[in-house]
């Protein structure tokens, strides 16, 4: 995999656009309380001016029945000199009916911080496809605005990716996670977390990040920006992997996918979010006993997924897994000064 365009650092002060590309529920009346909360978390905690792009607050049945709107919120985004990142408010299922309003060359042109995760791996994608990094971290909804704050583990992150030109080193686990709260009324059920945990390989292995989340890449496999094999080769795999669904025959169908691709045969190592002990076995099931890579190395339970905390992830960037310590470490910075 080739190197990606890195997007300009964001400073205290700046300006930053929220945006539904995925899913509209930030405008929906039981929603736009927490995304107020979220708005405000993004100014106590970094100085950010947060404004919303035209379309983002018009609510989910206006956004599933209109997606050339949210299509247009980010061009409008994009091309506005006053917009320095964009932050994605939810994940959702129809990222890529977007994709025939969409202008690569726009993109290419304008090269700004894009955060998400979920089904926002469908313009992450895009803007691998168009060159340009990434980061696949917290979405405003779903975890800046959970009803307890915005945790220090991922505020940790995302001050260290998006607001610093320098190189980014080793990405610790999170002490504790909890599943995403979404009452109000209640504080998040934090619980230990027990770190990575080596599920296969030995040494160090080198390469660039690539991934996202695997059901949503599933729906664009065959599409001109889902990535050719030179992007996938010698990457280091990032795969937020099953949890969503919640139905075993999911995560074996994605796993499968991606596997008859020939992807994870291109792959130099593959990080993989916290999942529950079924879909773990299936994961071990398809790649060391039915493509037969024992020798691939396989370190999971990272903060990747539909859970809180989490880290945040630039595409493109130059990474290691070190089997012998269990660590894993970003070799340089995410964004330039």
């Amino acid at each position: 995999m080739h190197p990606l365009m890195k997007p300009q650092k964001l400073r205290p002060g700046d300006t930053i656009a929220t945006i539904s590309l995925s899913g509209g529920r930030a405008g929906d009346p039981d929603m736009i309380e927490r995304y107020t909360f979220g708005k405000q978390q993004l100014k106590e905690h970094f100085g950010l001016h947060v404004v919303e792009t035209p379309n983002s607050l018009k609510g989910k049945a206006y956004l599933y029945n209109n997606p050339r709107c949210r299509a247009e919120d980010l061009n409008w985004a994009l091309t506005n000199p006053r917009i320095k990142g964009i932050f994605v408010n939810s994940g959702g299922d129809d990222g890529a009916r977007l994709l025939p309003y969409l202008d690569v060359n726009r993109i290419r042109s304008n090269p700004k911080i894009l955060l998400g995760y979920s089904d926002v791996s469908v313009f992450h994608m895009m803007f691998t496809y168009a060159g340009v990094s990434s980061f696949y971290g917290a979405n405003v909804l779903s975890s800046i605005a959970q009803p307890d704050g915005l945790d220090t583990y991922t505020e940790k992150w995302i001050r260290k990716v998006l607001f610093s030109g320098s190189c980014i080193g080793e990405v610790e686990p999170e002490d504790k996670r909890a599943e995403i709260q979404w009452d109000k009324t209640k504080k998040s059920e934090w619980v230990t977390n027990t770190g990575y945990e080596l599920l296969q390989g030995k040494g160090r292995v080198t390469g660039r990040l690539l991934g996202g989340c695997c059901g949503s890449m599933q729906q664009i496999m065959g599409t001109e920006i889902f990535p050719d094999k030179e992007l996938w080769k010698d990457s280091i795999l990032f795969m937020d992997i099953g949890t969503p669904y919640g139905v075993e025959t999911a995560t074996l169908h994605q796993l499968r996918a991606f596997a008859a691709a020939g992807i994870f045969k291109y792959a130099r190592g593959l990080l993989c979010t916290g999942m529950n002990d079924s879909d773990k076995d299936i994961l071990i099931k398809v790649i060391r006993y039915e493509e037969g890579l024992t020798d691939l190395p396989v370190l999971y339970n990272l903060a990747i997924g539909h859970r809180i905390p989490m880290t945040v992830i630039p595409t493109g960037a130059l990474a290691e897994i070190d089997c012998d310590h269990t660590t894993f470490s970003i070799l340089e910075a995410g964004v330039k000064e």
